[in-house]
């Protein structure tokens, strides 16, 4: 059996980026539960689908599988998946850095709908509101507290890496982490 490795943090610390490239050194596939929670929608992440179809919807997909890399946050609702874990690794980075990422991010996604007067300028002010919550430990949302809780809970090996790097060093450092007897090439 091989790898299932969820990566994990806040929104924009790079958990997709890494994931797509993991899965690519590993000989694996990326996964991210954006596209399982959410339903398609104009514009997106609208609307959520119910935790029994986002569970039974990867279970189609990809869970069955001997290995893959999901990037995303199973936590409060992807308890199915759990158990099926080799590895999670959770990536932290400073506010600052990671609100400049959303930014770009966003800027790449959405470009003059969230500028100002956009027809998504509130929503993506919201977001980012949203986002910038999860240092915060009496935020409702997901939070870096709820999230600690959740780890802690894991019965797998928890990978604690900072996702400031380049994604090539960032990549070569889960690798070592994963398997410190694995050839860094």
């Amino acid at each position: 059996m091989g790898q299932r490795i969820h990566i994990t943090g806040a929104s924009g610390v790079g958990c997709s980026t890494l994931a797509r490239a993991l899965a690519d050194r590993l000989a694996s596939q990326s996964f991210d539960t954006d596209d399982f929670f959410w339903r398609p929608s104009e514009p997106p992440f609208r609307v959520k689908r119910s935790r029994d179809s986002r569970v039974a919807l990867m279970e189609e997909v990809f869970a069955p599988r001997g290995d893959w890399v999901l990037a995303g946050s199973l936590m409060g609702w992807g308890d199915a998946l759990i158990p099926r874990l080799t590895h999670v690794i959770f990536l932290t980075l400073a506010p600052g850095k990671r609100l400049a990422r959303l930014r770009r991010r966003e800027r790449r996604r959405l470009g003059a709908a969230i500028a100002p007067g956009g027809a998504l300028e509130a929503d993506h002010r919201a977001f980012l509101d949203y986002a910038m919550g999860y240092d915060a430990p009496d935020f409702t949302g997901r939070n870096r507290l709820k999230h600690e809780l959740w780890l802690a809970e894991l019965s797998c090996p928890v990978i604690r890496l900072d996702a400031a790097p380049p994604v090539e060093e960032l990549t070569a450092a889960a690798i070592a982490a994963l398997d410190p007897h694995a050839d860094s090439a």
